[in-house]
Formats: C-alpha cells, structure tokens, sequence
C-alpha cells in the first residue's frame, strides 16, 4: 500500500528531526533488554518480598518457574464511571495468565481523576498535571523489576497519556493496553447540550439540569461523546495497542470479559521468553504517531491531544510538532460526525462500522502506514477484524465491515464529510494557538469583533448574564495557562457564548487555557502561547481591541498599530489565589517548571 505523499513527506521531517534522540531512546531500551527474567537477579530478600502475598500456586511459579510475570498497572476507582469496569479486571487478567503458564499481579495504581466531576472547580487545575503524575506513578509500579510484560487499565483523558510515557520509560516491555469501553448511550448529547444552554439563560431549574446530565452519563463506561477519553481509546487501536476492533466493546459484558483476558494472553505471548519480543519502544515509533494524528484528525478528535501527542512521542525520543499535526490537517479527510462535531455518540460510530471501517478506509487510501509493528505481530493490516463469541462464548474474529451502515456518522474516504482534519494551527501576533473547526459552520470560520478581557471563567459567565455580552465580541481569557494556574478546561463558558451566537451574535473565544475534546461550535483559538503569564502577546490586549480570528488562512491578529501594541505594558494578574487548597500547593514545582502547550505542556521536557 503507497502511503500519500503528504503523509509520507511529514513522517520523513519526524524522523529526521528525532535522529539524534530516537537513536538515545532505542539504546536505552536496548540497555534495559534482558532475555531471562530480571526478578531472577534479584536478592532472595528482594525477590521473596516480590511473591510474599501471592497464593501458593503464583508464588511458586514466581520463586522457581520459568515463566513469564504480567504486570498490572490500575487506574481502577469507582467514582469515574470509566475506570469503574477495571475493578474485576485483575482477577480476569491473572487467571489468563495462569491459563497459559505464567503469573500477574498489580504492580501499582495511578490516579484518575475525572475532569467532568472537577469541571469548572479548583481541582481542574490538578487536571494537566496529573498526566506527569500518572507517568511518574507508573514508574513507581514497574521500577520492582519483577516483570516481563505490562498490561494498562486506562481509559480517560490524562490517564492515557500519562500510562504511555509510564510505559515508554520501561520501553524493553512488551505492553498492551486494555480499554474498558463507552457506557450505553443515554440522552442524546445534543439535547443535553440544549438544556445547558436553557440553564444558562436561567429558562429551566438546577434540579432540570441535573436529571438531564444524570440521564445522559447514567452507568459505568466512557462518556459517550467524542471527548479526550474516546479519543485516547481510539489512539491505542490505530497504534496498534489495542487488540484490534476491542476499542468500543460495552463494558459489563461476556465479550469485554474474553477481551481482558486475550488481552493479558497476547501481552504475555510477546514478552521476552518466547519467540515474538515486541517491545512497547519498537511500536511506538516515527509511523505510530504519525498513524495517531492521521486517526484524531480523521475522526474530529480532541485538541487536548495536541500537547498529549507531542509529550508522548517525546518519551520515545520522537519530536512531533503543531506544524506537522497542521501539515497532516491539511492532508486528512474528515471521515466521522461524533458529537461535538455532530449528533452522533461513540456507540452509534461502533455500530457504522467502527475502527475497523475507518482504519480500513484510510489504510487504502494512503493516509496511514501498514508497516508498522503492532502488538498483534502484524501490520495495521492486522486491525481489518473485530472481535465476537463462537456458540461455546470463546472469542473469534471476523472480518471488520468493508461498509458504512450509516454515512450520517462515518464515511469512506471518497465521500468525506470535509477534505481536511479540521484540527487548525493559527499563527500572528497574539502567537500560536491551535482551534478545532471542524465543528465550526463555515460562516464562521472568520470572526472579526472587538474583546473583552477577561481574567476568570466565571467573571464572563457573570458578564454574559449581566447583558453585557449581546453583542458582537471575541471573549479573551488569560492567565488560564500551564504555568499560571495549571491549565484548566474551561468548560463553563461553552454554554453562554452558544447562546449568543445561536441569537446572531459574531462570538469567539481566545484563551490560553483548555476547551479540550469537548470543544463546541462557537469559535475557540486555544492553548495560546506564550501564555499571558509567560509574557505572551496575549497580555497585551486590553478591551476594545478589534481581533481577527481566520481558521481558513489559519491567523490569530489584533489590529492595532504593531509598535504601539509592542510598547503596552504587559497585563498583571495576581495568581496567589491559584497557589493552594484543593491540593494546589503540591504542584507548585510543576507550575514553575513545565513547558509551553506547543511542547507537551509537560515538565519532563524534550530531549
């Protein structure tokens, strides 16, 4: 399969620019590598600690077998409906393991918060952070040595990445990750999003409110609409990750069940001991990442991905830049209508045809490179199938669908829904700033309209009540950065700002904080940088400024006299109140060392 050139031209920039740290990162791993089990080095102390609390038959194994140890890496809690599922996982994954000679135990749990619980509070602004965290935590878990193979429980939107520079830090292991799948579909997300919008002109109650979002996330799973969990879930699939077509499986069923177990099998059968070591750090390299980006811009994904994707390849040596995600936009054609950028919610796009569909479609056509290595042992070729149960409730595979069954949410390449991405880079004299227009009708791809500075979320919801909003106006809110206060979503604002423009308004967003996958159809220039705390262009602007936002021409300006814009004093802003409660004086270090949006928003740099 001929890759397209644009895909090809891109991969070949990564490449080139990550020689000199990919070949680092290989070596490391190459480093690591051992063919015999690492725990049989250890001290008797150290191992006999290893197996103390297993039952007789693992700790047997464990003290003088020869077969391989699964690690278990948990983000297991029952408060998000996500990760809820993984609490039998362990239980299914070590009796896999002992099914085919070899042991598991739980090497350690990561945090998962969840982003919809923390929205608009001040623990969101743990939210970006908790990814390092997660890395680093999975770290802890795996730094016993007593492990041959890793699986990952993960689903959500920082937990994902985090487990990922985890696991690239241990790269000599062989991992797979294990998803726990989207909740059945509830109230449609766009009628939710119409009662939000109600609540916010004050036309329904809070106890209206609450039923409405209690229906739509009402079990354990995923939340159905194409957020950042999804779009990580899909990540792992087109990287080759997941075992193939396993993504949107329902949780709660025989079917997730035998998926968890082959799932552990199939992490075991690629460790070192047998005969097809596959290292997560060979997988994950130059082409994966590039195939991710191909599938997120292809399927209207989060923006959030576009610092995740850029620290996640860095932990593999590989620098992945907003320039080469705005190359490959340009590129890709959109192939899904998910809400936000539709009606549709994950299950109905499972139910089209799904991964398999879609890694097809985009496969024959170019857009994605087949030769990669998967934990399959195949190419992506490798991921044309998806999973059911034979008559006796064992897995099998078929063939995935060669056919949309509904072109409302998924299309094939010579039908797309748009030629490119959607997923645009915006560049001028406020800076750089990413904007997902993807669900953005294109009578308003071009905003040009006076601001309004704003310095919390919460002081343009009380504007916007206060009427003082109806009017034609780019909304600016600062001091929402990684180094200011974390970098929160900002999702409060979403539900005004579609009020006035669905009254006629010409309304946009600018900030330098998050929006994330949930992005809606208002106009949103996110993640600018320079922040505003950092000394960026975006502190300069004072209300009144007249702003021209272009996603077509792909430019963010204010039109004032360039020397007099230059000569303003920079904004100031009082961030003590971000330094601590919720936990916030903890992070303090991050806040001073992380990085820019534009690379990684992360506080192990790039090397």
């Amino acid at each position: 399969m001929s890759v397209h050139r644009s895909i090809a031209n891109v991969t070949e920039a990564i490449v080139n620019r990550s020689e000199k740290s990919r070949n680092r990162y290989l070596d490391k791993i190459a480093r690591a590598h051992d063919n015999k089990p690492k725990r049989k080095a250890l001290g008797c102390a150290n191992l006999a600690h290893g197996f103390a609390a297993c039952g007789m038959h693992d700790k047997e194994e464990l003290r003088n077998g020869t077969g391989p140890n699964l690690a278990i890496i948990t983000s297991f809690n029952d408060m998000l409906s996500a990760h809820q599922p993984f609490e039998r996982y362990p239980d299914l994954i070590r009796q896999a393991a002992r099914d085919v000679g070899g042991t598991a135990q739980v090497a350690g749990g990561v945090p998962a918060m969840c982003d919809g619980v923390t929205q608009g509070e001040t623990g969101m602004e743990l939210s970006l952070f908790s990814r390092d965290v997660i890395a680093m935590a999975t770290a802890v878990g795996l730094s016993h040595q007593m492990f041959d193979a890793a699986v990952y429980l993960g689903v959500c939107d920082k937990i994902v990445p985090g487990l990922i520079i985890g696991a690239l830090s241990f790269g000599h292991l062989p991992s797979v990750f294990v998803p726990a799948g989207p909740m059945t579909s509830g109230l449609p997300n766009d009628e939710k999003g119409k009662v939000r919008q109600l609540y916010a002109q004050g036309k329904v109650s809070r106890a209206e409110l609450l039923e409405a979002e209690a229906q739509s996330y009402h079990g354990p799973g995923t939340c159905t609409f194409y957020g950042t969990a999804n779009s990580n879930q899909m990540l792992m699939e087109i990287m080759g990750l997941h075992l193939p077509g396993t993504t949107f499986v329902n949780p709660g069923s025989d079917l997730r069940d035998e998926i968890t177990k082959a799932s552990a099998k199939q992490a075991l059968s690629i460790s070192s001991l047998g005969n097809r070591y596959t290292p997560i750090g060979k997988i994950y390299d130059e082409k994966a990442v590039v195939n991710g980006v191909v599938g997120l811009l292809a399927t209207g994904g989060s923006t959030n991905h576009t610092m995740h994707l850029i620290a996640m390849a860095a932990a593999a040596g590989i620098h992945l830049t907003w320039d080469d995600i705005a190359d490959l936009s340009a590129a890709v054609p959109l192939l899904t209508r998910i809400y936000p950028n539709g009606k549709a919610d994950v299950n109905h796009f499972n139910a089209a045809g799904g991964m398999g569909f879609l890694i097809r479609e985009l496969l024959e056509s170019g857009y994605l490179h087949e030769d990669v290595t998967t934990i399959m042992g195949t190419g992506l070729s490798g991921y044309l199938q998806e999973p059911g149960l034979s008559a006796d409730g064992a897995l099998t595979w078929r063939e995935s669908s060669k056919v949309s069954s509904d072109t409302s949410v998924l299309r094939g390449v010579s039908e797309a829904f748009q030629e490119t991405g959607g997923l645009n880079v915006l560049d001028g004299t406020l800076g750089r700033a990413v904007i997902k227009s993807s669900a953005i009708p294109a009578d308003r791809h071009v905003i040009e309209a006076p601001a309004r500075i704003f310095h919390a979320q919460e002081d343009l919801v009380e504007a916007f009540k206060k009427g003082e909003l109806h009017k034609d106006v780019i909304c600016v809110v600062r001091f929402q950065g990684p180094k200011a206060n974390g970098m929160p979503e900002l999702h409060r604002m979403t539900p005004p700002l579609a009020v006035l423009q669905d009254l006629g308004f010409k309304v946009a967003l600018i900030t330098d904080g998050r929006m994330s996958g949930a992005s809606g159809k208002v106009p949103a220039a996110i993640h600018v940088t320079p922040e505003a705390a950092d000394g960026g262009p975006i502190a300069r602007l004072q209300d009144g400024d007249i702003i021209r936002l272009d996603c077509d021409k792909g430019t963010l300006k204010v039109l004032v006299d360039h020397r007099e814009f230059l000569n303003r004093p920079l904004a100031e802003q009082d961030l003590s109140g971000n330094e601590d409660g919720t936990g916030r004086e903890l992070f303090a270090s991050f806040r001073k060392l992380v990085g820019t949006a534009d690379t990684g928003a992360t506080i192990f740099g790039v090397s």
